[in-house]
């Protein structure tokens, strides 16, 4: 029987001129049925620590000040067993040469973005993909994503990806939490140390995975999946 699964998909520094060494791109997913009690016990975390239902969790908003909170958020992640995620990082922008390729960045993006889903994606299932609003170019992006997901998986009538959308993180708790494992992702490889709080999370993050985080997991990993690109390099 076919088991439909919500992807909610984030990214960090993914332009190609934006100053920043790292670029992530990352999804958490979870069984469709259990989307909504996932996002009441989210929310739930949220009033029990003083804040409102719809505060909007994000990586930019950790502080000590509510390191409490986000490190409840991280261990809730670990604890359901129906939460899964992963990350795919290309440590250094600056290595990229997208001319001895015969590609743009654009085109390179989708190679990422299709090459973090690809182990996600089961044939025998379905899956709703929700992307979080970036620019004025993301209805472009979710349009052409939709397609390359499906030609990889041969799925024209759109029976395995049914759905490929734009959503706001600040509605949407799992965007939320997909923003903020990218973002500590993302912090780490571009080897930033001003925020204590930060630093502290990545830690809890660290023990909880057993993982550097610095280095691919095996690539069944199924609860907190890194894989570390290089130029030349790919899983087949």
């Amino acid at each position: 029987m076919q088991q439909l699964y919500d992807i909610y998909c984030d990214e960090s520094c993914h332009l190609e001129n934006d100053r920043q060494k790292a670029m992530t791109i990352g999804a958490i997913w979870c069984p469709d049925n259990k989307r909504k009690s996932i996002f009441q016990a989210l929310r739930e975390i949220k009033i029990k620590h003083g804040l409102k239902s719809d505060f909007e969790l994000k990586w930019n908003k950790v502080s000590m000040s509510k390191i409490d909170f986000y490190n409840d958020i991280v261990n809730y992640f670990f604890d359901n067993d129906d939460l899964h995620f992963r990350v795919l990082v290309i440590p250094n922008k600056e290595e990229l040469r997208h001319d001895l390729y015969g590609q743009t960045h654009d085109e390179f993006y989708y190679k990422m973005y299709f090459d973090m889903l690809k182990t996600i994606l089961e044939p025998q299932n379905a899956y709703n993909i929700y992307i979080d609003i970036k620019d004025t170019q993301g209805q472009h992006k979710v349009e052409k994503l939709h397609d390359v997901l499906c030609h990889s998986q041969y799925d024209f009538d759109k029976s395995i990806i049914k759905r490929v959308q734009q959503v706001e993180s600040k509605h949407v708790e799992l965007v939320a939490l997909a923003d903020l494992f990218i973002g500590a992702i993302s912090y780490l490889h571009r080897e930033l140390t001003t925020s204590e709080a930060k630093l502290q999370l990545i830690e809890n993050i660290r023990k909880r995975t057993g993982y550097t985080l610095r280095t691919s997991t095996l690539y069944r990993e199924n609860k907190f999946n890194v894989f570390i690109w290089k130029p030349g390099y790919g899983r087949k």
